[in-house]
């Protein structure tokens, strides 16, 4: 019997009491300096995931991977995140940050690629292909599908927050999109940006056992307090990347994210 994405997450929190994410990308021009003069750019960037994974574990209940910066890396890509991917700890959850969305016949093979290939727990994708571009994930027990509704980049006011019918745009997807996933297997989720909590807390009034993702806290400047009580009693993963991943570009830099992630995890709470 599959166990719920939501249930796995209330028992990672109720365990760990955190609701951090680690998010992981790995910029080859941020990496230290020693470990790029040590290995190759691929290499240099699978040992510093890894020793970010290691060090973060203990406070972390989810990682989410960037796929971008791993396509990057060209043909060896894919095959360094399968190992950043298998060095997360059995038992946390994981994230696929690969924004898909595309017509019925390729989500269903993005869908594969995600959950049945890889593994991952979760993915983030875009809604605005529509119904038919999101199915196909939500038909996966047990999988969360995050869908981008709010935002944190500034980018993110140039359609989410258009008035439809007295309602901003992105009151509308989420809304749509929950009851979509009424009839699935899977769990509808949702990207709601720590960089304004007002549309945060609006969007939990209205969707209060949806799992929201919410990037920005730390570097963008999303303050943890208020996002923790903007997001409520509901499911919730704070995502925090550069503001942990590069903590130091020094030889120290495992141990100074270790040392950021409990400080982040200490200032969500739980």
């Amino acid at each position: 019997m599959n166990v719920s994405f939501c249930a796995k997450l209330a028992s990672l929190r109720a365990q760990k009491s955190s609701v951090l994410c680690v998010g992981l990308d790995p910029d080859p021009a941020k990496l230290p300096k020693h470990i790029l003069s040590r290995y190759p750019t691929g290499e240099a960037v699978e040992h510093f995931c890894t020793s970010i994974i290691e060090a973060t574990a203990p406070f972390a209940i989810a990682f989410k991977i960037n796929f971008a910066f791993f396509e990057a890396l060209g043909d060896r890509g894919l095959s360094i995140m399968r190992t950043v991917l298998s060095s997360i700890p059995p038992g946390v959850l994981t994230i696929a940050d690969a924004k898909r969305g595309d017509i019925g016949n390729s989500a269903r093979f993005y869908a594969s690629s995600v959950f049945d290939d890889l593994g991952f727990d979760s993915v983030t994708l875009s809604p605005y292909m529509g119904q038919d571009s999101l199915t196909p994930f939500l038909n996966y027990p047990g999988k969360c599908s995050f869908v981008l509704a709010r935002t944190s980049n500034p980018g993110g006011n140039d359609f989410q927050t258009l008035n439809v019918a007295g309602q901003p745009l992105y009151s509308h997807v989420a809304k749509a999109v929950s009851g979509w996933a009424q009839d699935q297997p899977g769990t509808a989720g949702f990207v709601v940006g720590a960089t304004d909590v007002s549309s945060l807390a609006q969007l939990r009034l209205e969707l209060p056992e949806a799992p929201f993702l919410i990037p920005g806290v730390g570097s963008q400047g999303g303050s943890a307090a208020d996002v923790m009580k903007a997001a409520g009693s509901g499911p919730v993963l704070i995502n925090s990347s550069r503001a942990i991943i590069y903590a130091s570009d020094a030889l120290d830099f495992a141990q100074k994210a270790s040392e950021q992630a409990q400080i982040t995890q200490n200032e969500l709470g739980s």
